[in-house]
């Protein structure tokens, strides 16, 4: 993002400030006016978009500031209430995703739609397999074949014949990509492509994008990673509240602007600063020896109350399976837990809650969250022994208490009794603290606090660490972002290969001495 540093002061006039193609140049995809209402809420209004051949154009916006809505309109799995989609000059109404995808437009979205338990090139070509002219069944060799032409013209390299679920995240999206490219996509919609990629993968991602871009495909790409937006991006278009507030050209904005733009405020300061008056206490927890092969091996830490402890490392470097074998999610082989200075020996999630122990998992929506549940009934999933009496779940008290945590971390939700799949991302990341705030626990670990959800919620998510911390509660944040680590740590362990490799305080770490441990080089 230092390529954007330099323009910063050349768009201060308006939110209205955008880049229009030229007179004589026909967008690829042009939307105009497109508004969208649920239920007298107001997701879209009059948002202008539009796409060149051969252009990368990323969309931004807070979650719930209509990214999504839009997708999914132009994906006709909603239908606009008022404007218009022209396609390389012609008007569409799609009123059913497939009447996109004929019309040439593709969406990979976070959750992959892919079959798990059929090969790579069986899913490239689903529903439009190869048939022997006579014979009327598929031609195997041909469907092969076919799919070896897609991957090598994008220059992918995955065995054709292995099914897709022992692919890795970065594998699978290839294919996806892959597979809308064979249906002749001109359109591609790409969905937070690299939120479960490390940095050798999104490279590899990036590389098929500028493929793709150079045969003329323009595609739309949603991320909340500003860094990523000089890497990849042409042109940004920022959203929020449902109306679009500007379109830029990448090389001409600044990344403090594009924040401002998006959160409808200043931010000054991306991590809150730790208040003068606030101290650490006591360990409240530590682990001496914990081994679990082959992912974990001989690690001691420990976490005072107050303390944020930054666990950094590169992926497969085992701090999610470390977090695992801490919560009791996997059996700890060998070593020793302490909370408060008693020994604790968790065998399962609900015997580390007992303890003391809180996990925000990396994946809320599937281990954090019950998506088809309500508010109040995830809020208190880890804490239901508060609730009941004589057998009977009160539900009276279970509203009460989600009510006043859903107003303390300002959870954005018309009631308690909102089902959670309908919240944005932020807000779903609230939900799940507020679960573990219920039970009152001494350690709260946090598996990428803020993967996935948007500038302004992530700004919230941090001040809340901050309160919790003051509180005198325990937090060991695990982060694959190393700003992340170093804006909001007090101390940091470093792992490698599951062992801890490093441990300094805050004041004295650096990216440098990061990434040199996280490499195996020396701090």
């Amino acid at each position: 993002m230092a390529s954007l540093a330099h323009a910063g002061q050349r768009h201060q006039g308006g939110d209205e400030t955008q880049v229009r193609p030229g007179r004589d140049e026909t967008p690829l995809l042009l939307m105009k006016g497109i508004s969208k209402r649920f239920d007298g809420v107001v997701a879209l209004d009059q948002v202008d978009f539009d796409l060149r051949a051969g252009e990368v154009h990323v969309l931004m916006g807070e979650n719930g500031a209509g990214k999504s809505t839009l997708v999914k309109v132009l994906a006709g799995a909603h239908i606009p209430d008022s404007g218009t989609i022209y396609l390389e000059g012609r008007e569409h109404r799609f009123s059913h995703p497939q009447e996109a995808l004929q019309a040439g437009i593709a969406v990979v979205y976070q959750e992959l739609n892919l079959v798990p338990g059929l090969s790579v090139a069986e899913n490239l070509f689903l529903g439009r397999e190869p048939l022997h002219p006579a014979l009327g069944f598929i031609n195997n060799r041909q469907l092969l074949r076919s799919a070896a032409e897609i991957l090598d013209s994008l220059g992918v390299s995955i065995p054709l014949k292995r099914p897709v679920a022992e692919l890795s995240v970065a594998e699978q999206q290839m294919v996806e990509i892959a597979k809308a490219y064979a249906q002749n996509a001109r359109v591609l919609v790409l969905d937070e492509p690299t939120s479960a990629l490390g940095e050798a993968e999104t490279q590899r991602l990036f590389a098929l994008i500028a493929r793709l871009k150079a045969r003329g495909t323009g595609i739309i790409y949603i991320s909340h990673r500003l860094e990523e937006l000089a890497a990849i991006g042409d042109r940004v278009t920022v959203l929020r509240d449902g109306r679009r507030v500007g379109t830029f050209s990448v090389k001409d904005v600044s990344l403090d602007h594009l924040i401002h733009l998006m959160v409808g405020r200043q931010v000054s300061e991306q991590f809150p600063a730790r208040s003068a008056k606030h101290g650490v206490g006591d360990v409240v927890f530590s682990a001496e020896g914990v081994s679990r092969p082959p992912k974990v091996h001989d690690v001691s830490l420990y976490v005072r109350a107050g303390e944020i402890v930054g666990l950094a490392g590169l992926v497969g470097a085992g701090r999610t399976e470390l977090a695992r074998v801490l919560f009791g999610r996997d059996g700890m082989v060998a070593g020793r837990m302490f909370i408060d200075g008693r020994p604790v020996a968790p065998r399962s999630p609900y015997e580390a809650i007992r303890a003391g122990i809180g996990f925000l998992t990396e994946d809320r929506k599937g281990q954090g969250l019950a998506l088809g549940m309500t508010v109040r009934e995830n809020a208190t999933a880890a804490s239901l022994d508060k609730f009941i009496r004589r057998g009977v779940i009160s539900r009276r008290k279970e509203r009460a208490e989600t009510s006043r945590l859903v107003d303390e971390l300002r959870i954005r939700t018309p009631s308690v009794e909102q089902v959670v799949r309908h919240l944005s991302g932020g807000n779903q990341q609230k939900v799940v603290l507020a679960k573990w705030l219920l039970t009152d626990a001494r350690l709260l670990i946090f598996d990428e606090p803020t993967r996935g959800i948007d500038v302004g919620a992530r700004a919230e998510i941090y001040q809340l660490m901050r309160r919790l911390a003051s509180e005198g509660v325990g937090i060991l944040m695990i982060s694959s972002d190393l700003r992340e680590i170093l804006g909001m740590s007090d101390r940091v362990y470093v792992m490698r290969q599951g062992r801890i490799v490093g441990e300094m305080d805050a004041a004295g770490a650096t990216l440098e001495r990061l990434l040199s441990l996280a490499m195996g080089g020396a701090a």
